[in-house]
């Protein structure tokens, strides 16, 4: 694929990539020419985009939650093409139900995934980009991570630890001279399968698709490419004065 350029080169770490908002990062990074490493739990999701970027592009399953999964999906990147300059973390899981539906099991889970999986990875992504000049991470939160989900608490509190760790990580960056940026994004309800999951799997569809769509004062969904261009701007040189930083995507949600 080819495109602007505006990460011409970059090698970039993409996890989630076999779906959703992961997948349409995947495809922007490429088309502005980033070389992929398209990690998944899902070989086969992620082995479907790998043939469709083609090469230089490749797929390795990954287990977000696994230490050592992480230090040897970084070391191949660095091995196989020299350096690593963007980590997107936007693997994750959705655990819905109120305080006193959710259970421990379903609570440990969701955090396991979203802010142990990407503290995980920025882990492992600092301790390569350090050797090699600085890089970009780019940790994937939610609009959940900004205000209270009275219907997902287990959700909310996974991804305001992501917010608050990219900022600490970005602080830790900075102060060490590593050249390593840290910025988290905030999406509302974006069209993705987990999404149409969540709508689908109402009692009333409908009324929850309208819902859903209502709660944005643009009064539809967003869409994965409002995400992956975003994400392309912080995984480029464009925004090299921005880090520690959160950038909600909401259609104007978090403005009320």
């Amino acid at each position: 694929m080819s495109g602007a350029g505006r990460v011409e080169g970059k090698v970039a770490i993409v996890t989630g990539a076999a779906s959703g908002i992961g997948r349409g990062c995947a495809r922007r990074l490429a088309a502005e020419g980033a070389r992929i490493v398209i990690a998944d739990k899902d070989e086969r999701g992620g082995v479907a985009i790998a043939d469709e970027l083609g090469a230089p592009h490749v797929f390795r399953q990954l287990d977000v939650t696994d230490e050592a999964g992480w230090r040897r999906i970084v070391e191949e990147t660095v091995r196989v093409f020299g350096r690593l300059d963007v980590l997107v973390n936007s693997a994750g899981v959705a655990v819905w139900g109120d305080i006193e539906q959710t259970t421990l099991a379903q609570w440990r889970f969701c955090n396991a995934v979203n802010s142990e999986g990407t503290f995980l990875g920025c882990k492992a992504a600092i301790a390569a980009m350090k050797t090699t000049g600085g890089g970009s991470i780019i940790n994937l939160s939610s609009v959940a991570g900004l205000i209270g989900v009275p219907d997902g608490p287990a959700y909310a509190a996974s991804k305001g630890a992501v917010r608050m760790l990219t900022k600490s990580v970005a602080l830790h960056a900075a102060q060490r001279g590593y050249n390593i940026r840290c910025n988290s994004v905030h999406p509302s309800f974006i069209d993705t399968p987990m999404v149409e999951a969540v709508v689908s799997g109402a009692k009333d569809p409908a009324k929850m698709r309208t819902f859903v769509e209502k709660t944005s004062p643009l009064g539809r969904l967003g869409e994965v490419d409002d995400v992956a261009h975003l994400v392309v701007y912080l995984a480029s040189d464009e925004s090299k004065f921005i880090t520690g930083t959160e950038l909600p995507v909401d259609g104007g949600l978090t403005a009320r």
